[in-house]
């Protein structure tokens, strides 16, 4: 399926091949390596929490940001 073949599909359609590509990608997750930044974002996050200095905010925080 080419960019073209896509485009001439609604909306509807591509969002089915979407969770179709998810889908299968999801069937073969031992397949896809996370990359090390990854897991370092992560340990850094994790820490903040443990010494408390994590700040959480509300979805609707998050999308006031946004704008």
């Amino acid at each position: 399926m080419t960019t073209l073949n896509i485009e001439k599909l609604s909306v509807a359609e591509r969002i089915q091949v979407m969770e179709n590509i998810w889908d299968s990608l999801a069937h073969h997750q031992t397949e896809i390596e996370s990359p090390q930044w990854h897991y370092d974002i992560l340990k850094q996050r994790k820490q903040e929490i443990d010494n408390g200095d994590a700040r959480f905010i509300s979805f609707e925080e998050l999308a006031a940001r946004r704008k």
